[in-house]
């Protein structure tokens, strides 16, 4: 005797809701080839639309050798999205040191002023885990990211601080899945490729 079981693996339901702070984290068939496996930091999410950067796709350069005029340091920059990609942002945990930056979340900031930035670098102030740069940005309009959600392409989540300003490694997205007690723990381990399974 069969039994058929009622479970799907790989329908996201949406409990929670989009905001600054939180991460937008792809379901394992996103083939898009900034969001496959990525995990996308909101910086910004209001009535207009949402912005973000995903923090787990590192370039293998630091961004002194993408940034002009930039003090040598062993600072590394992501891919942050296919938005404005000839730009380059920063989130950091260095609050009011950095002036007119912006409070996102849990002591972690968004953008302020460059100068003080770079000075701050060429003085030994800054160590790499206290700031992340990114060469461009995850942008959605208002509807668009929720009718992404509505077709479950992204699973709403919280990391810690901590994730957010180290979490680059290839095992990032999986390990955050894993730490799921339900379903999408099945997604940790699901294969890049199916066929090959």
């Amino acid at each position: 005797m069969t039994m058929e079981l009622n479970i799907d693996f790989f329908n996201i339901v949406n409990e929670n809701i989009a905001e600054k702070g939180r991460v937008l984290i792809s379901e394992p068939f996103l083939s898009d080839n900034y969001f496959r496996r990525a995990i996308v930091y909101l910086t910004e999410h209001n009535e207009e639309g949402t912005l973000g950067f995903v923090l787990n796709k590192p370039l293998e350069l630091n961004a002194s050798e993408i940034i002009d005029d930039f003090p040598e340091s062993d600072l590394s920059i992501s891919v942050g999205g296919p938005v404005s990609n000839d730009t380059v942002h920063y989130i950091h945990t260095l609050g009011e040191r950095i002036p007119e930056s912006v409070l996102v979340s849990d002591g972690i900031y968004w953008g302020g002023d460059f100068d003080t930035i770079k000075n701050m670098i060429a003085e030994g102030g800054i160590k790499p885990y206290e700031l992340r740069f990114f060469l461009g940005y995850s942008g959605w309009s208002s509807d668009q990211l929720a009718g992404e959600l509505k077709e479950s392409a992204w699973l709403v989540g919280k990391i810690s601080p901590r994730m957010v300003m180290q979490g680059v490694e290839a095992e990032f997205w999986s390990n955050t899945l894993a730490r799921y007690n339900n379903k999408y723990r099945a997604w940790a381990n699901f294969p890049e490729d199916p066929g090959l399974n």
